[in-house]
């Protein structure tokens, strides 16, 4: 049984977020489209109902106390879920709503042009995704699922394998009639863009050209968005899974140099979380993904 002293309002959970994330009763006010002395008191509200102080007084400042800053952590955590639930229950009042975590060019270059089919196919889904780099907590973020790169060791969650990823090194056309490449090792002269979450990924293809790796030289960057852009501005060698190659490569914007398709030491995963496999929309998304999929590295 829920305790009501411990389910506050949602209108006294808003005025706690607001005013630790702004560190401003003034701004909180704003946000909320209320009175500085109507949030005053939703935040003595709060703090009567949980029978203890979270914000220190001077003045007319409220200064959140330590147990006021990790409490609000928390209430964002929830609010988010609450918001979450609420839009998907508005977008889809029939139910089968799917929240799903995804790369951010996965999503643009692999998944988003090819959902049309899957929401044609299953007119009753209603899909939200959201970009994200980190592991989901489950525990916590109301999502169903996510996809990721690594390699399945992602604990206390159910894996479905989409495909390994297998890379090749891309250049503009320009940048290769005015540099050398002869040989593999040409390329330590050279800047070598890489990928913040794929670390060892140029030691992987040195060694899948037969060849021992050379350190890379060339820009750190956090999307592979960014990495071609810069390949195509002839800033470097980018490091491309195929999937994204084949665009620029077919329409001449890039040109690969030496063996193509080098495997690498990640694959894309689905994961979800333990229970949740008899959920109808994940099953179908998952089984959609499943024999899509399958040629998506070749």
């Amino acid at each position: 049984m829920r305790q009501r002293r411990f389910l506050p309002s949602i209108k006294l959970l808003l005025a706690l977020d607001a005013v630790v994330r702004h560190g401003s009763v003034t701004a909180a006010a704003t946000e909320l489209n209320l009175t500085q002395s109507t949030v005053s008191r939703l935040i003595l509200s709060l703090e009567e109902q949980l029978g203890r102080e979270l914000f220190t007084r001077e003045r007319r400042r409220l200064i959140p106390n330590a147990a006021a800053i990790s409490y609000q952590r928390d209430i964002a955590r929830a609010l988010d879920m609450v918001q979450r639930a609420s839009m998907s229950a508005v977008a889809n009042s029939a139910g089968g709503t799917l929240s799903l975590a995804v790369l951010p060019t996965f999503a643009t270059r692999w998944l988003g042009p090819q959902l049309g089919r899957f929401l044609t196919a299953h007119p009753g889904v209603a899909l939200n995704m959201s970009t994200r780099y980190d592991r989901v907590d489950f525990a916590t973020e109301a999502y169903d699922a996510a996809i990721y790169f690594g390699d399945g060791d992602w604990p206390r969650v159910n894996h479905l394998k989409l495909f390994d990823e297998q890379v090749t090194a891309c250049v503009s056309p320009e940048f290769r009639q005015r540099h050398r490449l002869d040989t593999p090792q040409d390329l330590a002269a050279l800047p070598m863009l890489q990928l913040e979450t794929r670390p060892t990924a140029w030691a992987d293809w040195f060694r899948g050209q037969g060849q021992e790796p050379v350190g890379a030289g060339g820009m750190l960057m956090d999307q592979f968005s960014m990495m071609i852009q810069a390949a195509i501005s002839g800033l470097g060698i980018a490091l491309l899974p195929d999937y994204l190659a084949r665009i620029e490569i077919a329409e001449n914007r890039l040109v690969p140099v030496f063996r193509q398709a080098v495997p690498t030491s990640g694959a894309y995963w689905l994961v979800w979380p333990d229970g949740n496999d008899q959920d109808t929309s994940l099953a179908l998304f998952r089984d959609w993904l499943s024999q899509n999929a399958s040629g998506a590295s070749g």
